[in-house]
């Protein structure tokens, strides 16, 4: 799976999703944006099968859901959900910007050292061949 530019969603698709590739032992790699939902294969994958490129960028806020007028509002609930989701490295560089409000922190770069491995060279070398 190669996640090069993803907005998040409904939790239940990533949920779905990411415990698909678990138990295939599909390789996740980042190579763009991975926004709201999408973050939680940091929690739901195991990090043997995740790998990330210079372009990763992994953007965190906090949960929310549609009110009675459908207008999303932040919910204590789904974020405490989110949350436990996480791996506590994460959860340490979140409360080290800011901890998950209704702003996006975004963790990139050298941010991403020693929470999630930079892929290597013959996957970088099979991922561009997938994609053309």
């Amino acid at each position: 799976m190669r996640i090069v530019e993803d907005g998040g969603g409904q939790v239940g698709k990533y949920l779905q999703a990411f415990a698909k590739v678990r138990s295939t032992g599909e390789r996740v790699i980042v190579d763009g944006d991975c926004l709201s939902a999408c973050t939680m294969v940091l929690g739901l994958v195991p990090p043997n099968q995740i790998c990330v490129t210079p372009r990763a960028r992994f953007g965190f806020h906090a949960a929310s859901m549609p009110n009675n007028d459908g207008r999303p509002v932040t919910s204590a609930l789904a974020t405490e959900a989110l949350w436990g989701i996480y791996p506590a490295s994460v959860r340490r560089w979140i409360i080290q910007h800011g901890g998950l409000t209704n702003q996006m922190i975004y963790m990139e770069g050298r941010s991403l050292d020693g929470i999630v491995a930079t892929c290597d060279l013959p996957t970088l070398r099979a991922t561009l061949q997938i994609g053309r």
